[in-house]
This record gives structure tokens, sequence and C-alpha cells, in this order.
């Protein structure tokens, strides 16, 4: 069971992201959607023409048949089109969707993009409506949901207080170590220092600096928390015959997982065992390549919480032993373990479902050899994971150039 390896990403774009509020007013999402496609085109040296595949998340402009609404309106005749609904780990997911049907011969060249700039035309005569979403996230308050029922009326809604409830387990069981955690994040800063078009690019941090601020769910303090941000990405994914006439490296997609036991970790049989551990295992049995042949990681890091987790349980490290792991190695990309070298999340920026392709870009940018001063010496080959709600939806990707 497995992929061959013989699709690639060929070309991609990650727009600087904003904060929100001070994000300047966006095009429709479905436009986002089109120059994004275009930037990531452009950028692999393909054709519009040549596309015939599409993978997209959810869109501003149509609440359903969305997938034949992108190929209507980007002209495309695709013979592949899919949506992909897993939160943060849609990126990831999105991309090896796109693997599997190039190998199967469905399409040559795929096109797997995410736009996420919110602030988008409005009409009075159709304003848009205040839905659930606005008020309760990723939690559905909607009628008939066990979430309304048993969850939301005690509090059990959101990121934050779940993220919180993990780390506090974690601790009970395995001891915490509040500096180690803040050193993933001033790792990430560094990165992020190093990168243009990071949010944090000018803003130095240090451990003292993490641990002074707010503590917003006990124990994980502000800046253990992504800021959310505006932006968008694309990747383009191709055959082998137009990889090999694109214009950059090819990043070949070795091996891929994904693992969705739950929605909410109410019913996870153990919080600290994650959903990656078994995504990662699928990932790396596709291969003939070990964890030890990583030359850097990118991992999804929407807390500090979920990057020691997902070490621990893809194998990178012994479980309960993350905190030492973190606090033993240097990683920055310049480190013995190149650890979100872009910045991850906490340091580049979360811009909605974009930021999960984030660790797609930066694993890419690595291997094509586009990192500028962040770029990992001989970088050949990545582990790259995406994680949507509370640690409940995870997908893996193995990346390697030529």
């Amino acid at each position: 069971m497995g992929l061959r390896g013989e699709a690639a990403i060929v070309g991609y774009v990650e727009l600087p992201p904003e904060r929100m509020n001070k994000a300047t007013p966006a095009p429709f999402t479905i436009e986002q959607w089109a120059e994004l496609s275009a930037a990531a085109l452009d950028d692999a040296g393909v054709s519009a023409e040549s596309v015939n595949g599409i993978v997209t998340s959810h869109l501003g402009e149509s609440e359903i048949f969305v997938p034949s609404t992108v190929a209507e309106y980007l002209g495309v005749d695709a013979n592949f089109a899919e949506l992909v609904d897993l939160g943060g780990a849609s990126a990831a997911g999105m991309v090896w969707r796109a693997a599997a049907a190039i190998e199967l011969g469905l399409c040559d060249v795929v096109l797997c993009t995410l736009p996420s700039r919110y602030i988008t035309p409005m009409s009075e005569k159709k304003p848009k409506p205040l839905v659930d979403a606005v008020f309760f996230g990723s939690s559905s308050n909607q009628y008939g949901s066990p979430q309304a029922e048993f969850e939301i009326p005690y509090g059990n809604l959101g990121q934050n207080g779940p993220y919180g409830q993990v780390a506090q387990r974690y601790g009970a069981v395995y001891g915490y170590d509040e500096r180690a955690m803040a050193k993933i994040v001033v790792d990430q800063r560094f990165n992020a220092n190093h990168t243009e078009g990071a949010i944090w690019k000018d803003k130095r941090l240090t451990v003292d600096d993490v641990l002074a601020s707010p503590v917003i769910a006990d124990p994980l303090h502000m800046l253990e928390i992504v800021m959310p941000c505006v932006g968008g990405a694309a990747v383009v994914v191709a055959n082998s015959d137009v990889a090999k006439r694109s214009r950059n490296r090819p990043v070949w997609i070795r091996g891929f997982g994904e693992h969705v036991p739950f929605k909410t970790p109410t019913y996870a049989q153990d919080l600290l065992q994650t959903p990656i551990a078994r995504a990662a295992d699928t990932a790396f049995g596709m291969t003939s390549l070990q964890r030890a042949d990583m030359d850097m990681v990118s991992i999804y890091d929407c807390y500090t919480i979920t990057v020691l987790l997902s070490l621990e349980d893809a194998g990178f490290c012994e479980k309960g032993k993350g905190m030492a792991f973190v606090t033993d190695h240097d990683l920055t990309f310049r480190g013995d373990f190149p650890l979100n070298t872009a910045g991850g999340q906490l340091g580049f920026g979360q811009a909605g479902l974009a930021g999960g392709m984030h660790h797609v870009c930066d694993a890419t940018r690595q291997i094509m050899g586009r990192a500028g001063e962040a770029q990992v010496r001989d970088c050949h080959r990545a582990f790259v994971s995406g994680n949507g709600g509370i640690l409940s939806e995870q997908t893996t990707l193995i990346l390697e150039g030529d």
C-alpha cells in the first residue's frame, strides 16, 4: 500500500501574513483562489491549460458544489475535484490526495489552494450571516449536534481551554518544564527572524519573554499560542513528466498518513496518544526512509503542546521525553534538529487554513533550496504534519528532492 513517489510539488506561493486588525481589504474568496493559483503556476513555470485537477476547502461564495464552482471560475476541465475539510490538517491532506490522483492517472497537474483573507466585499442587500461558526469556531452549536447537547453547555468549546487541558494532563503524567516549552517558541522565532514575510521577522524573543507573557489557558502562555492572521497559500502538484520540465527542483511526495478518530477530545481514548502516531507510521511505511533520514521537520504548531506531542508520537523522541529532547537540541535552521525553519505558525503567522499549508511550503522551500538566510545545509528530505481540531485530525507527508 502506498505511493510510488511519482508526483511532486513543483511550485508554491505563500502570502506574507497580515495582522487581522490591520489587514488590507481583499477580493472575493474565489478571486483569491484564482490569484494564488496563478502565482503558484507561474512559480512552477507550468501553464494554466495543463491543470486538470483541483483540491479546495470551503469557499465564502459557495456553500455547496465548491469544487465545481472553482473549476468553472478558473476554466479548468477537471478530471479530479475534491473538497477537504480537516481543519489545519487540510493542507497536507490536499497534497496527498493530489499525489494519489496523479499516480492513478486521473490528472497531470493539480492545484491545492487555500485563500485566507477574510475582509471581502459585502452587500447591504445580502449581508453575510452571523452563523454559529462566528461565535463557536470549530465547535458545532447546530440543533442536533452532540457538542451542542453535551459539551458547549458545560464550557468545553473552542481551542485554548482544551489545549490547556491537554498540557495539564501531560504535566500530571510526565512532568512539565515551562522553560523547555518556551524554548520551542524562541527557536522558531529565531527562524522567523531570518524569513522574509514572517509576521515576527523583526521581533526577537527570549525564554523569559515567553514566560512573562500572560497565561491564557494554564499552563499555556500567550506567546505559546498562534496569533491569527490573514494570508493565503497554494502549491502545484504534478506528474513526473511535468515535474522534469518545471522551473524548480521537484519535491517528490514519497509517503503520507492520515488518522481521524474523533472530533473533540472528550472522545479520545487517551489525551496524550495522538493520531499522528498512526499517520507517521503509515507515511514512513510507504518509504524506505527512517526518522533519522529527515533533514528537517515542519510540525503543525498551533500551540507548543502540539509540537511536543507531535515530536513524541511521530517517533522523533521517546514518549514523555519530549521536553528533554527540545532542551538538548538546537531547533533552529542552523541546528542539529531543524524544526519549522520559516518560523512555523508561532513565528510566521497562522493565516487560517493556509497556516497548515505553511508547513508544506516550509519543507518545499528548503528542499528546493529557496529558504534564503534560513536555508538548511544539504536539505533533501522533510517530514510535514498537519493538525485539525484538538489533536483530532492529523496528516503527515514525507517529501524528498531528487
